[in-house]
């Protein structure tokens, strides 16, 4: 059984339609959670009206967090039996193939818990969202210092750019755009999303905690596209909420001395190496 959930807040209806539509010809999905952080009548009416209603279940919902809302979702997931859900952004966007290729990588590999897979913008650049888990510089410092060549080079070390994002790989946090879970894991590990977050890092935490006991993988055999609007560059509210949800992350897991973040690091750093070398052996 695969299971889905989008939360929605003031989300506009050319961006429910995309995904709603991806959804429908992917024709796969056995349930859609809908949780309405902003609900109102004409969106109940639009996903009572829509082309696949009857896998729809419409969850209007006091808007207390990104995370929190989706955890409700994944609470009834588990309950009614699926084996997978996907955590999904609304503006995003896939051809009919995608869902189906991840569930099969997730069923011929049990160790997998968590998979990505190769995400574009619109215009087909592509989105560095595999990183390394983040130092405060790379999730607080950085996004004020002026782009030097230093501040670059050290971007894409975090943003694990050397990897090429050709292959599959196993890095320790990853974009939570769009998250195909295996819902075994986080039931018997007791792992969703830390209701403490409202919005931003809420998806690096829980990723890092399955990275655990897990292996997280980005899969860039297919691709989704992601029109992606970084409000927090934009908007000083938004920019805020992520200062304090970054606060929150390293108050939980440690700022300076972070012993599982070496660690996992370097593992993910030795494979990008071990892919770097077997590339140059068969040149």
């Amino acid at each position: 059984m695969l299971t889905a959930s989008i939360v929605i807040y003031k989300t506009s209806i050319s961006q429910i339609n995309m995904i709603i539509n991806s959804i429908a010809e992917a024709n796969c999905l056995d349930k859609l959670y809908i949780i309405d952080n902003c609900p109102s009548d004409e969106n109940k009416k639009l996903f009572k009206e829509s082309q696949i209603n009857e896998i729809i279940e419409y969850l209007p919902h006091e808007n207390t967090g990104y995370g929190s809302s989706h955890n409700i979702a994944l609470h009834s997931a588990i309950e009614i039996g699926s084996d997978y859900h996907i955590v999904l952004n609304p503006d995003i966007y896939f051809g009919k193939e995608v869902l189906s290729e991840l569930v099969s990588f997730m069923e011929l590999n049990r160790d997998v818990s968590y998979i990505l897979p190769k995400v574009i913008y619109p215009d087909g650049e592509l989105q560095y969202l595999c990183k390394l888990l983040p130092t405060p510089f790379d999730l607080i410092f950085r996004r004020f210092f002026p782009r030097t060549k230093l501040i670059t080079q050290i971007n894409n070390r975090y943003e694990l750019r050397n990897s090429g994002y050709n292959k599959i790989m196993n890095p320790p946090c990853l974009s939570g755009c769009f998250m195909l879970l295996r819902l075994s894991t986080l039931k018997n590990n007791n792992l969703f999303f830390d209701e403490g977050y409202f919005m931003y890092c809420e998806d690096f935490d829980l990723i890092r905690r399955i990275h655990r006991v897990a292996k997280t993988i980005y899969y860039p055999k297919v691709t989704i596209v992601h029109n992606h609007a970084k409000e927090s560059y934009k908007n000083w509210k938004m920019l805020r909420i992520h200062i304090k949800s970054a606060i929150k992350y390293f108050n939980k897991f440690g700022w300076f001395f972070d012993n599982e973040r070496r660690l996992m690091n370097k593992q993910i750093l030795n494979e990008i190496k071990e892919f770097n070398r077997e590339d140059i052996n068969e040149e």
